[in-house]
């Protein structure tokens, strides 16, 4: 194919398929003898990869190592995307549901929980995890693969501990010198554990444990209900002046 029948198929332009290939992302499999890029069915296909991989967030400079190593995954790939898409499909279905509901009661009594994109942010952020390469997630790895199982599992029953003493103080306010304390303790057992934990990635942490999803689940099931919350606002009052 050539860079406008690709362009017409894929919606990219042919601008950004020239950056594409000077940047070596997507470098067309042929040129003509009069120098025009001609595009494979392989080619397609790696173009399809770099939208899937754009879609997650990334950078251009993290897809091209990510496409272009020997351990990248197709079809694992694939797989994310299709949950992805279905996350988004069904935040767009709740929004058209609040709008239906707006028409009919003006408003009132309305619930803003159609605009709460929490699960697909920490979809995303795990699938982020998994296929970038941040200096956090290389020592999460070097640290995880010298642990055992067993090892593993003490590590997990004493965060789960830690969060159990927050819910012990969740009938103070997020914004006490207690809760400060504990939000210490937390952010001194992941960067001992897992990974160097500056202040913004522990704010990063609040706001995926209380977003709703696995984590917060997790969290609320051992510790109580309402207790990911808590850990969120003391974390954002100790560590974000309450934003």
């Amino acid at each position: 194919m050539t860079v406008k029948q690709v362009s017409d198929i894929s919606g990219v332009s042919i601008r950004t398929l020239q950056y594409y290939d000077d940047i070596g992302l997507l470098k067309p499999s042929r040129r003509t003898e009069g120098g025009y890029r001609e595009y494979s069915a392989e080619d397609i296909e790696t173009l399809f990869e770099i939208l899937l991989f754009k879609e997650m967030e990334f950078e251009l400079k993290e897809i091209r190592r990510i496409i272009t190593d020997k351990s990248f995954d197709r079809r694992d790939a694939i797989n994310q995307q299709i949950a992805l898409l279905e996350m988004k499909k069904e935040h767009l279905e709740n929004l058209i549901e609040f709008l239906k509901g707006m028409q009919l009661t003006g408003g009132k009594g309305m619930s803003f929980s159609a605009f709460d994109k929490g699960k697909i942010d920490e979809y995303t952020r795990r699938a982020k995890e998994k296929w970038g390469e941040t200096k956090e997630y290389k020592e999460f790895e070097g640290k995880s693969q010298k642990r055992s199982k067993i090892m593993e599992g003490e590590i997990n029953r004493e965060l789960m501990e830690i969060f159990c003493a927050f819910a012990g103080i969740r009938d103070q306010s997020p914004e006490s010198k207690q809760a400060a304390e504990m939000v210490n303790v937390l952010q001194k057992f992941i960067s001992e554990h897992f990974y160097a934990c500056s202040d913004e990635i522990l704010l990063s942490l609040g706001k995926m444990y209380a977003c709703g999803g696995e984590f917060t689940e997790n969290i609320d099931r051992c510790a109580g209900s309402g207790t990911a919350a808590f850990v969120n606002e003391a974390i954002c009052h100790a560590k974000g002046n309450g934003k």
